[in-house]
């Protein structure tokens, strides 16, 4: 029996795999992800409060070497990120790269001997070396116009950049950004109101820093061309598609962009059309409305004081182009017995009074039904300070006619009293103009 144990005994598991049984799921999760391999979000430390060295080890590696060498590896990474339509991470590779390329060329470690390493000296051709610098910078500068004109699309959230850095040699195949004209999705943008007009502009830098470098490259016109559309500088806009045009006279996506850039001119003109021809009308309807008003001899005034909310009434004529059409004026009914009043919107000059009372008349809070068409009387006040009494048959124009009275801040004033109550109600508004006085 004990020898049939001993056959049946399990080996004991080696220390790693020991270590790792005895944690749980989440602490084998949290341990895959501080390894860069496994990451799915960016965990800089060891766990234990440390550094992640496997982290730091890779962030190091992409700074070695020249600075062709250094902004490839940016660049590749940026372009990777670009066609996952990361591009608030593919900015920040180009950024990295642009810098690398501005920085100095790196030198080797002179510690390196003293580690038990080797110095290599190495032969650079400037040349050459310049040569390649710079097709990298055009390139990093057009692809990250085109993170500026694709994050201005975005909602205005941050997105978290992954600085895990993505190992050399990985495919740089991108359509958006190593292909040699404007995609057709490119020419597809529909174009948003620029609210991000920061990146709009960011992106035409890039365009013209790429067209310092390389005056033929067709993408730097295309997507300058749609970030000038999209803040309305259509002259910018039509320019950068026209030079693009000349380049690659057959170019859909400019074509495309071209076309937009029109139907947007032609928009803002028939706007700027319509807008000369409103304030065009509406300074010969005021122009018609003043000789109206003239031949009446009505005097209207702006006291200066803040206007009543009349809504969507005013003078007017009937016809606002025809002088000589009937008039109408917003009146104000005052009844100052009782501290009430009545609007009407439009009184027809040639109406009077009483074609109005009727359909006001009876009052709701007349309790004592004094007030009647044939039991009221109406005054209104004069240039004077004065008191005009408004006769039942009296046309509005005569009223307003008399040269007696002014029309103040486009509204006329009629204050209605019951005839029994007119003379005590005379007697205090001549008290109060003469303590005014």
């Amino acid at each position: 029996m004990a020898q049939q144990t001993s056959g049946n005994a399990t080996p004991d598991l080696p220390p790693a795999m020991a270590e790792i049984k005895s944690q749980s799921v989440d602490e084998v999760l949290a341990e895959m992800n501080r390894m860069p391999l496994f990451m799915t979000t960016l965990d800089e430390t060891d766990g234990e409060g440390g550094e992640n060295m496997m982290l730091e080890a890779l962030k190091a590696i992409a700074y070695e070497g020249t600075r062709y060498e250094i902004a490839e590896n940016f660049r590749q990474q940026g372009n990777e990120c670009a066609k996952a339509k990361q591009w608030a991470d593919a900015k920040e590779f180009y950024d990295k790269a642009i810098a690398a390329l501005k920085g100095p060329q790196s030198k080797p470690d002179p510690e390196a001997d003293a580690k038990g390493g080797k110095v290599i000296e190495v032969e650079l051709d400037e040349e050459e070396e310049a040569k390649k610098e710079k097709v990298v910078e055009e390139a990093c500068y057009v692809n990250r116009a085109l993170c500026n004109l694709e994050k201005s699309k975005l909602p205005t959230f941050d997105i978290s950049l992954r600085t895990l850095f993505v190992p050399k040699g990985k495919s740089t195949e991108i359509c958006p950004c190593n292909d040699t004209a404007a995609t057709p999705e490119e020419a597809n943008v529909q174009l948003p109101s620029p609210v991000s007009g920061h990146n709009y502009r960011s992106c035409i830098n890039d365009c013209a820093s790429t067209l310092r470098i390389n005056p033929s490259n067709v993408k730097a016109y295309y997507r300058s061309g749609t970030a000038c559309l999209a803040l309305d500088k259509l002259p910018e806009a039509k320019d950068a598609c026209e030079f693009g045009l000349k380049l690659d006279p057959s170019n859909a996506p400019l074509k495309a962009l071209a076309e937009k850039i029109q139907k947007r001119t032609d928009y803002i003109a028939k706007v700027e059309t319509d807008r000369i021809a409103r304030e065009e009308k509406a300074a010969s309807e005021r122009a018609t409305l003043d000789l109206a008003l003239k031949a009446r001899n009505v005097t209207v005034r702006s006291t200066g004081d803040e206007a009543p909310d009349l809504e969507d009434a005013k003078i007017q004529l009937s016809n606002p182009l025809d002088p000589s059409s009937p008039l109408s004026f917003p009146v104000l009914l005052l009844y100052p017995a009782h501290s009430q009043s009545d609007f009407i919107k439009a009184f027809n000059e040639h109406q009077t009074l009483p074609e109005h009372l009727d359909y006001i008349f009876p009052l709701p809070w007349d309790e004592e039904n004094e007030y009647t068409v044939d039991g009221v009387e109406a005054y209104m006040e004069t240039v004077a300070g004065g008191l005009i009494k408004v006769g039942k048959k009296m046309a509005l124009h005569k009223v307003l006619g008399s040269g007696k009275v002014v029309v103040s801040d486009g509204l006329v004033r009629m204050s209605v009293v019951p005839k029994a109550k007119s003379a005590a109600w005379i007697e205090e508004f001549k008290k109060r103009r003469g303590t005014a006085g």
